[in-house]
């Protein structure tokens, strides 16, 4: 795992700033990700609530979306089906992160275009080393 980190660390450093998208509406949660992963080099661009989801895509072309599945305006899981029914958002990888601990959630989730699941509180190594993953074999 260390050796891993490492290797990331480099890419990390060695990439420009890649875009993501954070869908979260807990304050402290939306906080603490959007700091972490601009200290980790990525441009983030985050939001409280789905209401202006596409037209942020649109605005800030994200190379990756973290997507909340309980929003206060919007259902988590018909954005999943509305960024897969449109083919050129539906090449986005998106990670869902949610308190939805239930394995029916997770698979719903990712039967609906997600990539990974992750369920809150998550290990923010274990979300970067996943992001890494999925720019690396998206962006080759």
């Amino acid at each position: 795992m260390t050796a891993q980190l490492l290797n990331i660390n480099h890419q990390l450093r060695s990439n420009q700033a890649r875009r993501i998208l954070l869908v979260e509406d807990h304050y402290l949660n939306r906080m603490l990700l959007s700091d972490y992963l601009s200290y980790c080099g990525y441009d983030v661009q985050s939001l409280s609530e789905g209401s202006t989801f596409f037209s942020t895509i649109e605005k800030f072309q994200p190379d990756l979306m973290l997507l909340d599945l309980k929003l206060p305006d919007v259902d988590g899981y018909s954005l999943l089906k509305q960024v897969q029914q449109k083919p050129d958002l539906a090449k986005i990888p998106v990670i869902v992160v949610s308190a939805f601990a239930f394995k029916a959630d997770q698979e719903l989730a990712l039967s609906l275009g997600a990539r990974h699941y992750f369920v809150k509180p998550l290990k923010l190594k274990d979300l970067i080393v996943t992001i890494e993953k999925e720019f690396s074999c998206h962006h080759r």
